[in-house]
């Protein structure tokens, strides 16, 4: 099963999870304090990640959760889009190695 997958920087992490759990109906499946979320539905794999000081919020990249991905891909489409593709346990293994501490919820 293929999820679609949206990666945003966002301005402000804890008015953005308030206003993404009400638009997706659902909280986060993985908090990083002042970090990082990210939230899983039957068909969308969302994340936000918080931006330094004088970066722009917007897209970060796009891409697929792929349950038949034997491994993590990235490329760039013809705008120069990033487009990852990757599996949900290539996914976590990357969230603990980045924040150890993530707290996920199952």
């Amino acid at each position: 099963m293929r999820k679609f997958h949206i990666a945003l920087g966002v301005s402000s992490l804890t008015d953005s999870i308030a206003d993404y759990t009400q638009r997706l109906a659902t909280q986060p499946q993985v908090i990083v304090p002042d970090e990082y979320a990210l939230w899983r539905t039957e068909t969308l794999n969302f994340s936000i990640r918080q931006i330094a000081a004088g970066e722009v919020p917007g897209l970060r990249h796009l891409g697929w959760e792929d349950s038949a991905a034997s491994a993590f891909t990235d490329t760039r489409d013809c705008n120069g889009i990033l487009w990852e593709e990757f599996g949900f346990n290539q996914q976590m293994q990357e969230i603990l190695e980045l924040w150890p501490n993530a707290q996920i919820k199952q």
